[in-house]
């Protein structure tokens, strides 16, 4: 059995992605890491060029710009990267650079991939989500956060129909407009997208937000203060577990200080009714979910 990982990063430097974590924490899963780094305003390339890992293969790409409504340029080079694993491998990893897994669930997920190597039923990986928010203390746990995505794929050789692709802005994946087919892997991505401080996260904000807008709408945000508001929460909760070690020494160099309330619950009533439910049942009502889970 052969794992490809895959990513796709521009602009890391500038707008501070953990994507060498992102790709050190599934390294000892993979048997390849396939990294397409765009064309970018700062050394993004260099980053990625002195991870010492004689599994990495890079691969340069200058992003079209014009495809950025919906986020659309994401998702078509994703698909660009998926396109140049090795054919012979089985299954390709997605990570994207503000993801990172634990090391507790390598050899989970590598069982996962070799109990479902033959069932052709079973097309994709499901993955958890643990999504930190402010610093790395605190985690969302409302439904304006996704539970659940598909990050492990088939690498079809002959794909029966439409091949398996990026989704919208690349959050997941679907054949065509057909949602795949998943097991769960048993794992979990932590998603440190939110975790900056407040005047980084508004910059990143202000540089990555004409990925879904355009017009007077970018502008708008181009105009917005240059420090994000943290405090603009609906619902939280301390993280009371370990990070992935890949993390510890990013994490160890946080200089910045933000207090969140994690009692405070700012929700409308029938949110709030969803949200007592889902916490008493473990069910989340009216969820979307991109996926057929078997």
């Amino acid at each position: 059995m052969k794992i490809s990982g895959f990513t796709i990063i521009r602009n890391a430097i500038i707008n501070d992605y953990p994507i060498v974590e992102a790709i050190m924490s599934i390294l000892p899963v993979v048997d390849e890491m396939l990294v397409s780094v765009g064309l970018s305003d700062d050394d993004t390339l260099a980053l990625i060029k002195a991870i010492p890992s004689d599994k990495i293969r890079i691969v340069e790409s200058e992003w079209d710009m014009s495809l950025r409504a919906g986020g659309k340029v994401l998702a078509v080079e994703t698909d660009k990267a998926l396109k140049q694993i090795s054919p012979d491998s089985d299954w390709a990893f997605y990570i994207q650079g503000d993801e990172a897994v634990h090391e507790k669930y390598h050899k989970t997920i590598i069982e996962a991939c070799r109990e479902h190597l033959n069932d052709e039923r079973v097309e994709a990986l499901l993955f958890d989500y643990v999504h930190f928010y402010g610093t790395y203390d605190y985690i969302g746990d409302s439904r304006k956060w996704y539970r659940r995505e598909i990050r492990i794929i088939r690498n079809e050789k002959n794909p029966k129909g439409q091949p398996i692709s990026a989704y919208r802005d690349a959050q997941g994946f679907r054949r065509g407009n057909q949602k795949l087919n998943v097991k769960h892997s048993g794992a979990a991505v932590y998603h440190y997208g939110w975790v900056k401080s407040p005047a980084q996260m508004k910059t990143k904000m202000k540089n990555v937000s004409r990925f879904w807008n355009e017009g007077e709408a970018w502008e708008k945000i181009l105009e917005s203060d240059d420090v994000f508001n943290y405090e603009e929460f609906d619902s939280l909760k301390r993280f009371e577990e370990t990070h992935p070690a890949v993390m510890q020494e990013r994490i160890s160099r946080q200089n910045w200080k933000v207090e969140l309330d994690a009692s405070k619950k700012r929700f409308k009533f029938k949110d709030a009714m969803l949200y007592w439910y889902e916490k008493r049942t473990g069910k989340r009502l009216f969820e979307f979910r991109n996926y057929r889970l078997l």
